[in-house]
């Protein structure tokens, strides 16, 4: 087994830890998707829905949209895969249906809309209400809906993807079922939306980030990237929220997180700095930054991390002992075989 090997597994089990326990510090765990469901918006007047109309166009359209009719209780798996081709990505329904539909419930659950997109390498991002819908839409981003056709107690759920608008018309534009660009009046959409709390599901290319992210919430869905091992769009979207947010020590241990997975050690360390310019106490931080300096072959610099990940102790302080023990047991392996460290993947 290689240092790299070791690396990864102990800044895995550093990562499984931060998902369980560290990031509750700073926003909490990730909410099962009913959670988000019930803490939703209540029914609003017509009216209501146009309250922020002077700050949005009175009409829009989101381009690139395909349509695909959905089968028998099918509309989760047709709704990603039209937002997921908007994003790029081109993925037909009958390949998600496997992924988001439960055969027992004939339909699919949210939380798998959201593992799904995830899977794909998109940052899902729950929304909730008509000010978020209509900033969304009017920036040119289609948004999934989840819709109660007919009454509270005996649902009937269905999703739809959120198109357009006209506020003059009075009517949103929605691809659903079999119909492609149908027009709703704001007061049916309004009463049959606000049976699910008004669920909405915006899905973005990790390039980019909706119209008024909340820190925290978006935090949480590209961290939901790290899960499914989405490295590379984690990266690219940690970069995005540390640009944003510079003073946000979970994006930057993120971001250095996924780059040491790409093997971009020195992209790591410098995210690990930053982290512990945010956070000087931080002991994930130095663990995590020793690990880089060690697949630099930097071991002098990452013995002096682990030593200080040490020092700040917490309930982490066993695996920062494991952690400086592998790198000085490893580094004494190198000198005696006289080669250097070349990190690399065992199978």
């Amino acid at each position: 087994m290689t240092f790299y090997k070791i690396g990864i597994d102990r800044f895995q089990q550093i990562f499984q830890f931060r998902q369980a326990v560290g990031r509750t510090a700073v926003f909490g765990l990730f909410l099962c998707i009913f959670s988000i469901v019930i803490s939703g918006c209540s029914s609003v007047a017509p009216k209501d829905m146009l309250r922020n109309a002077g700050r949005i166009p009175k009409a829009a359209r989101v381009e690139g949209v395909p349509f695909y009719p959905q089968t028998e209780f099918q509309c989760g798996p047709a709704s990603l895969s039209m937002v997921l081709a908007w994003s790029g990505l081109m993925v037909r329904p009958g390949e998600l249906a496997a992924e988001v539909y439960t055969p027992k419930r004939k339909g699919s659950l949210q939380s798998a809309l959201v593992a799904s997109a995830r899977r794909h390498g998109r940052i899902a991002y729950p929304i909730s209400g008509p000010d978020l819908l209509f900033a969304e839409v009017a920036a040119g981003r289609p948004v999934i809906v989840l819709l109660n056709l007919a009454f509270p107690k005996h649902p009937r759920w269905h999703y739809a993807v959120v198109v357009g608008y006209d506020t003059k018309e009075r009517v949103m534009i929605l691809h659903s079922g079999t119909q492609a660009g149908e027009r709703i009046s704001f007061r049916v959409f309004n009463r049959i939306w606000a049976r699910s709390n008004c669920w909405g599901l915006l899905i973005l290319p990790s390039s980019e980030m909706p119209v008024t992210p909340d820190e925290g919430k978006w935090l949480e869905a590209v961290v939901g990237l790290e899960r499914t091992e989405q490295w590379q769009a984690a990266a690219l979207a940690y970069e995005k929220i540390s640009e944003r947010w510079p003073h946000n020590h979970t994006a930057w241990i993120g971001l250095g997180n996924s780059r040491f997975a790409l093997q971009d050690f020195s992209g790591a360390a410098s995210a690990f700095r930053e982290a512990i310019q945010v956070r000087p106490e931080s002991g994930i931080a130095y663990n995590n930054l020793a690990l880089a300096f060690a697949g630099m072959n930097r071991y002098e610099e990452a013995i002096k991390a682990a030593k200080q990940a040490i020092v700040f102790g917490g309930p982490l302080q066993k695996t920062y002992r494991q952690t400086l023990a592998e790198i000085i047991r490893d580094r004494q392996i190198r000198r005696h075989k006289g080669g250097g460290f070349y990190p690399r993947y065992d199978k």
